[in-house]
């Protein structure tokens, strides 16, 4: 699930509050490449005006010219796009690809409310179409549920916004929380040294001055939930990824070279942590890509984050060796603060 397609149900449900009558269009099945996996969210105004996206445009401008036409579903209706390669073409849709949509009228948005309270308090929420009255009924999902469409029912699965809790607020914290709000994670920045408090300006950002362990606590670490670690002290990074390696988050990692890395891990079993636990510890962070500059380091770690949350293998991990060219990384890291 795209966090982006709560964005789209919170628009929708604004429109029908404000007297629009709207269409929500779900990718309910796709055939070769298609430009949006199955469960992507569309709606469409009376007015043609849109939010969210089921393809690279066409579709949506078809979808479009049908409402405004007054092609108004009063049930869930599926419609399909690109049977030929003449329409595929037409619709850009590439390598001859077809998509299966579903369209259904918003009528009683009520339980786009509870989706969306739900969400918020970091739920995994299962919302379940019956396709032939168009009732929607909402439950409590597990993670590794995915959506699903049969002849009678369509199954759709949405959750939290991923997050990022990031441990430092230096020169790398910065430019990898930037990063990371372009990428539609939500950002906490914790640091309790006033320094870098008074100084810390991203907007779109949280931050926090708790000591990083209870910001770990406050936060209720879930499996949405990743954690960077790069202060470089032991005093703040070490609490926070003790209780960080006891969570559910999907993602723990903290900077530095190899050799301080099996000193950390050396010092996190003294808090009586696992193996399996202590392997969890993406260190050192972000995958090889040769980075040297503040930002190169920062998608080399969103890189691995995004692998990791895709359940990619990482198959590009900086050497075993503890080389001089980490050495040289972390001391540039730690010169810029």
């Amino acid at each position: 699930m795209d966090s982006l397609d709560l964005q789209v149900l919170a628009q929708a449900r604004d429109w029908v509050k404000a007297g629009h009558p709207a269409w929500l269009v779900t990718v309910g099945q796709t055939w070769g490449s298609a430009p949006r996996p199955p469960g992507s969210l569309l709606c469409v105004r009376d007015d043609g005006q849109v939010v969210g996206s089921v393809s690279g445009g066409c579709v949506e401008d078809d979808l479009i010219d049908r409402v405004r036409k007054g092609e108004h579903v009063k049930v869930p209706t599926r419609v399909t796009y690109g049977i030929s390669q003449e329409e595929a073409a037409r619709f850009g849709l590439p390598c001859g690809g077809t998509l299966l949509l579903v369209q259904e009228p918003l009528v009683d948005i009520t339980w786009i409310d509870e989706l969306l309270e739900r969400t918020a308090r970091h739920e995994l929420i299962a919302r379940r179409v019956d396709l032939a009255s168009g009732a929607v009924s909402l439950a409590a999902a597990q993670r590794g549920q995915s959506f699903s469409l049969d002849e009678g029912v369509m199954h759709q699965i949405f959750g939290p916004r991923w997050r990022m809790l990031v441990i430092g607020a230096g020169q790398l914290s910065r430019v990898l929380a930037q990063m990371a709000l372009a990428l539609d994670f939500e950002v906490i920045v914790c640091d309790p040294r006033e320094e870098y408090h008074l100084s810390w300006d991203i907007p779109g950002t949280t931050f926090t001055r708790d000591m990083p362990d209870d910001a770990v606590l406050a936060l209720q670490l879930d499996a949405h939930s990743a954690v960077v670690a790069v202060t470089h002290d032991p005093k703040l990074d070490d609490m926070v990824l003790m209780e960080a390696l006891r969570s559910a988050c999907f993602y723990v990692g903290a900077l530095g070279s190899r050799g301080n890395t099996a000193k950390r891990k050396e010092r996190l079993k003294l808090f009586d942590l696992s193996d399996a636990q202590l392997d969890r510890l993406h260190g050192p962070i972000g995958l090889d890509i040769g980075s040297r500059t503040p930002a190169e380091i920062a998608v080399s770690i969103l890189a691995e984050i995004i692998a990791v949350k895709n359940g990619v293998a990482l198959r590009q991990k900086k050497p075993a060796l503890d080389d001089p060219a980490n050495a040289q990384v972390c001391a540039t890291l730690d010169a810029a603060g």
